[in-house]
């Protein structure tokens, strides 16, 4: 569960503290949780993600979810993340803006849908895009500028 806060933040401290308020809210609840709608694995699994959430949101001014119909296409090839260590992808996640990286995460990591990111986080679907788009846009950026070098 920490990997999952570790995604969604910037640094272990505060991953520690998602985690930590995720798992107080688990043990605050466990008397709702319902075998038979989900594994107990399932189940903690969402409330860290929504704790995640919860944390990002606290600190994310509402300006900082952009908006655009459309999102524009950005090419990262695959085999460019298959020569990186996961230390290194995450280095250059955490340097994303909350909202994006929130967005990112949904979208690639867990598969959450544009449509279910949108519910979640309370923007539409078309911001949705835009921070993919742009989280692409800035790691393509960052990617370049490791392999030039400074």
């Amino acid at each position: 569960m920490m990997t999952i806060c570790v995604r969604y933040t910037k640094n272990e401290n505060d991953a520690l503290e998602v985690l930590n308020t995720g798992f107080f809210k688990v043990f605050k609840n466990i008397e709702k949780y319902d075998r038979r709608k989900a594994t107990l694995y399932t189940w903690i699994r969402t409330i860290i993600i929504n704790s995640c959430l919860n944390y990002i949101k606290a600190r994310t001014v509402q300006t900082g979810w952009q908006e655009l119909d459309q999102a524009t296409s950005v090419s990262l090839s695959p085999d460019v993340f298959s020569k990186m260590s996961a230390e290194e992808i995450l280095h250059l996640v955490r340097q994303l803006a909350p909202a994006t990286q929130a967005v990112f995460n949904l979208y690639v990591m867990e598969g959450f849908s544009h449509k279910e990111i949108a519910h979640l986080l309370g923007i539409s679907e078309g911001t949705s895009k835009w921070h993919l788009s742009e989280a692409r846009r800035v790691l393509q950026q960052l990617i370049n500028n490791e392999a030039t070098g400074p």
